[in-house]
């Protein structure tokens, strides 16, 4: 875990910043792509488990310290749950591996909690003691959710765990306003053989939800679950996770699933 803070200017407008190193993301998602097709991409040693799960984390500032420590309890108490270990225990192998990364503009991410197995009670909680002395990296640069997918495609190899499935998680209390579009980002993605899913936070965008349904997320299974507030978050993670670590069918009206969370 780094722990040098980074600092950056936060704009509050909503427009797209075409200035953003495009063709590094393309070539870094292209190359994973080429790496799953082949194969390749985890050592050959890699331990299967039944997902592989990156935790996105919004750190722009539009998010107070206060807002961001409701994020980070929430999660925290969602991997203190026994509803959780159940759902990780439903798999073939009865375990995932989580990471966790903070996200402000196309260059701004850090992997704040590496990579670690999931497969009972005290791994569980060993996770969420990692989250909890996380500390907060990151403290604006605009909210690229493109940046935040591409960063989160680079991990999945770095790591000795190989999935039967790879899901992003992205929360965020915002569209993306830097970068190139979330929708290329997701595309890419998806191409690669990832999932999306999404916990737009409507504190400060009611129809939040809408966009994450249009512009970022994808793949199999994908899904929208939205918190009405950060107060309401613990609440809406723990649903999510529970619903993408079981892989459970989602119900016919999952658009439901946008505003359950109340």
């Amino acid at each position: 875990m780094l722990a040098k803070r980074r600092w950056a200017g936060h704009s509050s407008a909503r427009q797209q910043d075409s200035g953003a190193p495009v063709s590094m993301f393309r070539a870094a998602i292209l190359a994973f792509a080429v790496a799953l097709a082949m194969g390749g991409g985890e050592p050959a040693s890699a331990q299967a488990v039944d997902l592989q799960l990156v935790l996105a984390v919004d750190a722009s500032g539009s998010v107070s310290e206060q807002r961001f420590e409701l994020q980070k309890q929430g999660y925290v108490a969602a991997f203190r749950s026994p509803q959780l270990l159940r759902a990780i225990g439903s798999g073939t192998t009865r375990t995932i591996a989580v990471t966790m990364t903070q996200w402000t503009g196309p260059a701004l991410q850090i992997q704040v909690v590496p990579w670690m197995p999931i497969k009972d009670e005290a791994s569980m909680h060993a996770f969420a003691d990692a989250i909890d002395k996380a500390p907060r990296q990151l403290f604006g640069g605009g909210t690229s959710i493109s940046g935040a997918i591409d960063h989160a495609m680079t991990l999945f190899p770095r790591t000795d765990f190989k999935g039967a499935r790879r899901v992003i998680d992205v929360s965020g209390d915002g569209a993306n306003n830097r970068g190139r579009p979330a929708n290329a980002a997701r595309d890419d993605a998806v191409s690669a053989g990832t999932t999306i899913n999404g916990l737009p936070i409507l504190a400060l965008e009611p129809y939040l939800d809408r966009y994450y349904w249009e512009s970022v997320v994808g793949g199999p299974g994908a899904f929208v679950l939205a918190a009405e507030s950060y107060e309401t978050f613990a609440e809406a993670v723990l649903k999510k996770l529970v619903i993408e670590i079981a892989a459970a069918p989602l119900p016919s009206h999952s658009a439901k699933l946008r505003r359950s969370a109340q």
